[in-house]
């Protein structure tokens, strides 16, 4: 039985998730809060309230008494109509020791249609997931904080294919971390959230490493006196996650083809000095540190295989050359080696209707012009700064009852740029919160908006 699921596509074109494709549970990312969402989610190093539990669990060590917070979204109006995100957290001092909180999330979404192997409708069935935190934070010194989470998380998918293993569902565990630096006009903000290990999604042999990121920031104010304060707020995002492509380390033109200890085995993945060829990705503790290196120092260049030989074309490295063949200095065209026949055919390259596109069994390129022999000095360590989202914030505040707001979300890797902007009002025990999101025409973060409610208990 086939199982159609909506939240393949939303994730992968539509959350800000830095390389979305390489892990699992990617529905923890998405930032919750009217407030945060309309400075463009830059959040780490302000948490002046009960979102701390998901931003920066050390906030919480500055805030006294008790607070409850709720946000509603109807998440990607652009794309589907039944997507509902829902965030309940709460937070509560325990003078002398620190701070407790935690928060809830659950994603609906919506219904999904089954069918069978040969399209025949079945039904539907719902899906969705949630994650349940608990966090505490705790006073270093008058200016510094530290904090900590733990979840538990749980992905209800739906049936899944017969010729899979699993139910379509997983629960799994992560934790969370948080360091809080308060100044007078500065102050800084780190964490890193979704530590764990691999999720099994549907088959535990394709299972993917937890969504950890890692997210640093400021909040500083720029303008402050009686009446007014005007702040500015950056973060930057990146998933510590290592994940590295098919190569062909050994150059011998074929990924793979021997076991781990360099003896022949066609299948296997690894060359004769027991290098791994085919893509793989490495342990949470291991990719702490190798998700800065993976992109340019070990990670090579892209195989994204060539011409079919028999052996499978991702089992091909290169195959294709291409030239500036009309001299104009620009090198787009690509000339096609027709075999016996001693002939160039010049043919048009899918990603390039104007370009010519040939075959040389010892080029270095695939036949959509990417690089596929070499070595990481091909690449460097900007490629890292390139996977990175990029937070922008601005929070004009008169007194501390009324708020206007307004961000930036810059994601190049997943060419995402979403501008936000909202409002909020504070008074007494009571604040509502209001934010937007907006985009290109199409766009499935554009249209957004965001209800979130704050009470002082």
């Amino acid at each position: 039985m086939k199982w159609i699921l909506k939240f393949v596509f939303v994730f992968l074109i539509s959350t800000n998730v830095w390389a979305v494709g390489e892990a699992g549970a990617v529905f923890l990312l998405i930032a919750p809060g009217a407030g945060p969402a309309a400075t463009g989610e830059a959040q780490v190093a302000k948490v002046d309230d009960a979102y701390a539990s998901y931003y920066n669990p050390a906030g919480l060590a500055f805030l006294p008494g008790r607070e409850l917070a709720l946000m509603h979204v109807n998440w990607l109006p652009n794309l589907a109509s039944d997507l509902y995100y829902e965030f309940l957290a709460y937070r509560q001092e325990y003078p002398g020791l620190g701070v407790l909180g935690g928060y809830v999330v659950f994603l609906d979404l919506g219904d999904q249609t089954r069918t069978d192997e040969y399209g025949n409708y079945l039904g539907l069935f719902s899906s969705n997931m949630w994650a349940l935190t608990t966090s505490f934070g705790t006073l270093l010194n008058e200016h510094s904080s530290i904090g900590i989470s733990a979840k538990i998380f749980h992905q209800n998918l739906g049936p899944v294919a017969g010729s899979e293993s699993g139910k379509g569902k997983s629960t799994d565990y992560a934790f969370d971390v948080g360091y809080l630096w308060k100044g007078n006009h500065l102050n800084f903000g780190a964490s890193i959230s979704n530590i764990g290990p691999k999720i099994a999604f549907i088959d535990n042999n394709q299972a993917d490493p937890a969504p950890t990121n890692m997210r640093l920031g400021i909040n500083y104010t720029l303008f402050a006196n009686e009446f007014n304060r005007l702040n500015v707020l950056f973060d930057m995002n990146k998933l510590l996650v290592a994940k590295y492509p098919s190569m062909d380390w050994d150059g011998d033109g074929i990924i793979g083809g021997y076991d781990e200890s360099g003896h022949l085995s066609p299948g296997k993945d690894f060359n004769r000095k027991g290098q791994q060829e085919t893509s793989h990705k490495d342990n949470w503790i291991t990719a702490l540190v190798t998700s800065w290196l993976d992109d340019w120092y070990l990670g090579g260049d892209l195989d994204k295989g060539g011409r079919n030989t028999g052996q499978g074309a991702d089992k091909v490295i290169g195959g294709y050359r291409w030239e500036d063949l009309d001299g104009d200095g620009d090198v787009y065209e690509y000339k096609y080696w027709a075999g016996d026949s001693q002939q160039y055919e010049y043919v048009n390259s899918p990603d390039c209707p104007e370009c010519e596109v040939f075959v040389d069994e010892n080029g270095k390129f695939n036949e959509y012009g990417t690089l596929e022999k070499g070595t990481g000095k091909d690449r460097n360590f900007v490629s890292e700064f390139k996977e990175m989202v990029y937070n922008f914030g601005l929070e004009y505040w008169y007194t501390d009852n009324f708020v206007l707001r307004t961000g930036y979300i810059y994601d190049y890797e997943g060419k995402i740029e979403v501008n936000a902007f909202g409002a909020g009002i504070h008074l007494g025990l009571y604040g509502f919160d209001f934010g937007y999101t907006y985009g290109p025409e199409g766009h499935p973060r554009a249209n957004t908006m965001y209800f979130s409610l704050n009470l002082k208990l």
